[in-house]
């Protein structure tokens, strides 16, 4: 493909980030012969696949990690992907159902780090209670970085202080949890089932859409769009093809290949796609009324899975307003 031309006779767009990604996309199918592309149905993932197509297709295996949580609208939009580009996209699900992973192992609270850290003091009986670190790891010796963490042993700019949610210390010392907390649901779902993909078949390439723009966690990971894992064992490359792309240059995108999103975007209204109803989400009270509208067994679901992490976070957002007050009307 020579992208110089098609830059030329205006194939593709004026745009300095889509020429780039077209630039090394073409450089990876050069490279790798084996190119594993995960899709989830939303709108970064549906420009990665549009790229791709392309590119050579054959070299691609599309799967689609099914967390068993999915929006009736995603499943309706891979399809329209396979009609559309005329391939195949594999449907992998979780080792472990989100329902049953809640069930046994805890419901997901406000973040992965944060339910992490609560999972692991409630497994040592924690008393929820606020003294120094040096007296409670004596007490908890087996449980070193939950209590760094609970005691914001690493300091307030740390990733790895509590302090990073405001006023959650006091709110859990106030209301201490009285169900079991766990991210363990996104680990079976996703993680542990896309590493045995991986490990059953032999890739040479891992692509996924993260977008630095997008910030959060995961996208903050990475320095760049390209992760040489050549060095260490039973590791691929991993190759993220629009992480340059900003919201704008999606849209540019998206207009000049006509790239159609799920019903998720167009007519829930929704901004972002993935487990349906996770309790994570900043936004979760409008999903619920999206999911009550427009997929109302969904809706019954969620509130099943995750009712009482959704109860626990609107009483720490309600927490956190009186606390604000307070601090506010002492302050002034």
């Amino acid at each position: 493909m020579d992208i110089n031309k098609l830059l030329d006779e205006r194939k593709i767009p004026q745009n300095l980030e889509i020429y780039n990604s077209f630039l090394v996309t073409r450089k990876k199918f050069e490279d790798n012969e084996k190119i594993l592309c995960s899709v989830s149905g939303g709108s970064d993932s549906d420009i990665m696949v549009d790229l791709f197509c392309k590119f050579n297709k054959d070299k691609v295996t599309f799967v689609f990690f099914d967390t068993g949580l999915e929006y009736k609208a995603t499943k309706e939009h891979l399809k329209y992907l396979e009609d559309k580009y005329d391939i195949e996209i594999v449907r992998i699900r979780g080792v472990k159902p989100i329902p049953i992973t809640c069930r046994d192992d805890g419901q997901p609270f406000l973040s992965k780090q944060v339910s992490e850290f609560i999972s692991r003091l409630q497994r040592h009986k924690f008393k929820w209670e606020d003294r120094p670190y040096d007296e409670l790891i004596k007490e908890y010796p087996k449980c070193s970085s939950a209590l760094k963490w609970w005691c914001d042993d690493k300091g307030e700019g740390s990733m790895f202080s509590i302090k990073r949610n405001k006023w959650l210390k006091e709110f859990i010392i106030a209301n201490p949890p009285d169900f079991p907390i766990s991210n363990k649901c996104c680990k079976y779902s996703k993680k542990d089932p896309v590493k045995l993909f991986m490990k059953k078949n032999d890739f040479d390439l891992n692509c996924y859409g993260v977008r630095k723009a997008e910030g959060g966690v995961r996208a903050s990971t990475y320095k760049n769009c390209f992760t040489d894992n050549s060095t260490k064992d039973n590791k691929i490359d991993e190759y993220r093809p629009i992480f340059w792309y900003k919201d704008d240059t999606k849209r540019v995108y998206e207009d000049f290949f006509n790239v159609i999103h799920s019903k998720c975007y167009s007519e829930y209204g929704l901004l972002r796609t993935g487990c349906a109803g996770c309790s994570y989400g900043r936004d979760f009270e409008h999903e619920l009324e999206v999911l009550k509208e427009h997929e109302p067994n969904l809706y019954k679901a969620v509130n099943n899975i995750f009712g009482k992490s959704y109860e626990y976070t609107r009483k720490y957002r309600e927490f956190c307003k009186e606390m604000n007050e307070k601090y506010d009307k002492k302050n002034r």
